[in-house]
């Protein structure tokens, strides 16, 4: 059993899982119902992929371990994503600014691992960034508030690029992606939607980081305990 592979694909599926568990949190809350609609099927999308991951990782270890243990088990030291994709859903441009900055990261991220384009996240992308540009360029309010919100977020983005001991690792094995020739990238097609939607590229020296490395914010207990609920109080259930 290679470690480093398991927790390599742990943090990219618990991503998806703790920002699809996010976004879940919106059913029903949305500005409009084509957006409510919207919000909620990529947040299905998000869960949906975790399966194939975590499948994955459960038939590495072994010992009864199910893709259900996975997902819902675990301490919160043991969740490996970045602190971004647990950002509290503050109001709708916190929702997406926090969609934004991740889509871009996660489409660059899958399209390195298959080499090829994905379609189904280009659209996702697509979607978040035809927001920020909505907001960033209507009313004086929701230029304020993408932009107040695209600054409180900013100083999680470089985190996504920090590489932890099973990422160098996988990277050394030719499986995992070496994001030193992927960050200019990303920063720049950030920069280049933000310029569009009339908004200001924030001027951070600091970041916050911790989350790969299982030291999540105040916020991931939380989550956790909605997450996991069923499974603690109904031990082996099963649709």
């Amino acid at each position: 059993m290679d470690n480093n592979l398991i927790q390599y694909i742990l943090g990219i599926a618990d991503n998806s899982l703790i920002l699809g568990q996010r976004l879940g949190e919106l059913c029903g809350h949305g500005p409009s119902l084509e957006t409510d609609i919207a919000l909620t099927n990529i947040s299905l999308d998000l869960l949906g992929q975790t399966r194939s991951y975590y499948q994955y990782v459960a038939d590495m270890q072994g010992e009864g371990a199910t893709e259900d243990t996975i997902a819902f088990l675990r301490l919160e030291r043991e969740y490996k994503n970045a602190l971004l994709v647990e950002q509290p859903n503050t109001d709708f441009g916190y929702v997406i600014a926090r969609q934004f900055l991740f889509d871009v990261y996660h489409l660059a991220l899958l399209q390195e691992l298959q080499h090829s384009q994905d379609t189904q996240l280009a659209a996702i992308a697509r979607f978040s960034s035809d927001w920020i540009k909505r907001l960033g360029d209507g009313t004086p309010e929701s230029h304020a508030r993408i932009q107040t919100a695209i600054n409180d977020l900013w100083i999680y983005t470089d985190e996504l690029f920090q590489p932890t001991e099973a990422e160098t690792a996988m990277l050394a094995q030719g499986i995992g992606v070496d994001w030193s020739k992927l960050k200019a990238t990303y920063y720049q097609q950030v920069g280049e939607v933000l310029a569009a939607a009339t908004l200001e590229t924030p001027n951070v020296v600091y970041f916050q980081k911790g989350g790969k490395q299982g030291i999540h914010s105040e916020h991931m207990g939380f989550i956790l305990t909605e997450l996991q609920y069923m499974q603690r109080a109904y031990p082996n259930m099963q649709w």
